[in-house]
């Protein structure tokens, strides 16, 4: 089936020749390599505990070549930078609504979490040396990175809160102390560089200027003994291995004489500015896979309904499940329209003015698939929460995105604040209103 019946037609003429024969490609690509290699990427993975984090699965590097050769490659980074293929938001967003159909897609064109965010910022805001020594593996899938940000014990959206430091010494070398979590991607061998939101500095009066973004050279740090890989954090069971969303601790340890005039990015205190670049696109790259993943969801669902005969009856033929089924299409088609919509609001403009879209699609696409996945879970029985099918999985990364990159609240309380702040504005118009009603009478 063609992609174009697939989106919406609002937007159908806003993508190009070029990008829709990429999200033909990616829809085919997924479909034909990618979810036939989920299964033997699983079985590959290691249960030794002694190699489960230091080996990757042998099916992905197949999966990568082959998708190098599609032109399926960074995708996601778009038109406004040199270093990608050129490619909107919202042409990508489509591309993601597959990958996320599928576990290996997005590693398999290098289009994963969170090693798109990180490209992107070093891809805006890096030096020269920075983008030789990192950004240029990261774009070739050579090596992996980590977003250090989230600390235990507190409320790390708002980022004013984390505590985690970075004082200079004597030598003028940054000293970094503190303890990180759920930094994703951690785990991987191949992660050679962590991306690390900390305080340089405690200024009360410039509270927003307090942090910075530290481009630290993993394998070094970790060699050192005074950054420790404490242990990998489970997602609702899951380990993610070789992945990983790991518990790192800074004890002490001290940036290198050689990396200080490289380590910080932009310039120390920047931290806020830079997290709020990084994470705008990639909380519509989440969204759009979260859409993938409902829409797969519906297919497994429709499948199971159809072969399971309750009192004599498909489930598929009774009218409760088609109402469910339906009114779920319409709720997966409001998330699309809203995440597709935030997608070309940025394209158009940029992450800051689409704030509210993005806001909106990330409050809402999460919790509605959530609630999709939810129900195959229990149209499958005791088999949706088993390893049998995808959907246990799809189910905990999803609950994952109500927290990760800001939970639902603290986007419903900032969308709230700028709604709230229109009220004068409407209760001008109703004034105009009685206004333009006394003078109507008149006539």
């Amino acid at each position: 089936m063609s992609v174009t019946d697939d989106i919406p037609a609002v937007f159908l003429e806003k993508i190009s020749p070029r990008g829709l024969e990429a999200i033909q490609k990616t829809k085919d690509f997924v479909n034909e390599y990618c979810l036939p290699a989920d299964e033997i990427y699983a079985k590959q993975i290691s249960k030794d505990p002694a190699t489960r984090w230091t080996t990757i699965p042998p099916i992905m590097e197949k999966l990568k070549a082959k998708a190098r050769e599609l032109g399926l490659w960074n995708m996601f980074l778009s038109k406004r930078y040199e270093e990608g293929p050129g490619y909107t938001n919202l042409e990508y967003g489509l591309m993601a609504r597959y990958l996320g159909r599928c576990h290996t897609g997005p590693e398999a064109t290098n289009t994963n979490a969170p090693d798109t965010g990180n490209m992107e910022i070093l891809a805006r805001f890096g030096t020269e040396e920075q983008k030789a020594k990192y950004l240029k593996p990261l774009l070739n899938g050579e090596i992996r990175s980590a977003f250090l940000m989230t600390e235990k014990g507190t409320s790390s959206s708002n980022a004013l809160n984390i505590s985690s430091t970075a004082i200079k010494n004597d030598k003028g070398n940054y000293v970094l102390n503190g303890v990180k979590w759920f930094a994703s991607g951690a785990g991987d061998p191949r992660c050679a560089v962590w991306l690390v939101m900390c305080k340089t500095s405690d200024d009360a009066e410039i509270a927003y200027r307090n942090h910075s973004v530290l481009v630290v050279d993993a394998k070094r740090a970790l060699a050192s003994g005074k950054a420790r890989l404490i242990r990998p954090l489970h997602v609702i069971g899951y380990d993610d291995a070789p992945h990983g969303h790991c518990e790192i601790a800074f004890d002490n340890y001290e940036i290198p004489s050689d990396e200080m005039p490289h380590v910080i990015l932009a310039k120390e205190g920047r931290g806020f500015e830079l997290i709020q670049s990084r994470l705008g696109p990639g909380r519509i790259h989440h969204c759009m896979r979260a859409i993938g993943a409902g829409e797969y969801a519906l297919l497994r669902i429709a499948q199971r309904a159809s072969n399971r005969v309750i009192f004599g009856k498909p489930m598929s033929q009774r009218e409760s499940f088609l109402n469910k089924y339906a009114q779920s299409r319409i709720d997966i088609e409001r998330c699309f329209l809203l995440v597709l919509n935030a997608a070309h609001k940025i394209d158009i403009s940029n992450p800051k003015e689409a704030q509210r879209e993005i806001a909106m699609a990330k409050i809402e696409t999460p919790r509605t698939i959530g609630a999709i996945l939810d129900w195959g879970i229990q149209v499958y029985g005791a088999e949706g929460v088993s390893q049998d099918t995808e959907l246990a999985r799809m189910y905990a990364w999803n609950r994952t995105l109500r927290i990760a990159d800001g939970p639902d609240e603290a986007h419903l309380a900032q969308l709230a604040r700028k709604e709230a702040k229109k009220f004068p504005q409407y209760e001008a118009y109703f004034e105009n209103f009685e206004a333009r009603q006394k003078a109507l009478s008149k006539l």
